[in-house]
């Protein structure tokens, strides 16, 4: 897994919890890394398992939760080192068509060895959508969480009703776009 995901993680971390947060959950870990990642670094996705986790436990909130709120989260940091993904998108859908025709094949231009999730849309209407995930990393609740960034960022009202395997690695997003 990119480093990126670690290290905005783990900034998430101390900008809505603490420093001390953040410290303590790399401390409560056997990890490889050591906590010590960089963006463009490869990683075990076990450690980012085990950091959501403790991180859990230490502010006593859901890891499905949490996994929503980083996903908002990157989702607003990818719009400040990535525009150029954004550039000429006016609506949360068009932005999801180009997840795997665009945004995708760019990253994997510079990154060879990403282990990305698989994003297929399909437009049942102009106001209604799916969204099929499909990932070797079980974070379907992040992606949802990146959904509803999108929205946010878009100005828009979108209901997800999300069916998530048991694994976290497949799910399929219903969206409805709401006035």
């Amino acid at each position: 897994m990119k480093g990126i995901i670690f290290t905005e993680f783990l900034e998430m971390v101390e900008s809505h919890f603490s420093v001390e947060v953040a410290d303590q959950i790399i401390e409560q870990n056997d990890l490889d890394s050591k906590g010590a990642y960089t963006s463009v670094g490869n990683y075990d996705k076990q450690e980012l398992i085990k950091l959501i986790t403790s991180l859990s436990e230490c502010v006593n909130l859901p890891v499905g939760v949490l996994l929503k709120e980083y996903g908002k989260y990157l989702l607003s940091h990818f719009l400040i080192y990535y525009p150029q993904f954004f550039q000429d998108l006016t609506t949360t859908f068009d932005f999801l068509d180009t997840i795997d025709r665009h945004v995708h094949v760019e990253v994997k231009k510079l990154y060879r060895d990403a282990d990305l999730p698989n994003f297929q849309t399909k437009r049942l209407s102009s106001t209604k959508m799916q969204m099929f995930y499909h990932s070797s990393n079980p974070f379907a609740l992040l992606a949802e969480g990146l959904i509803e960034g999108a929205a946010n960022h878009f100005g828009e009202n979108i209901h997800v009703n999300s069916d998530i395997s048991e694994n976290h690695q497949v799910a399929t997003f219903n969206l409805t776009l709401v006035d």
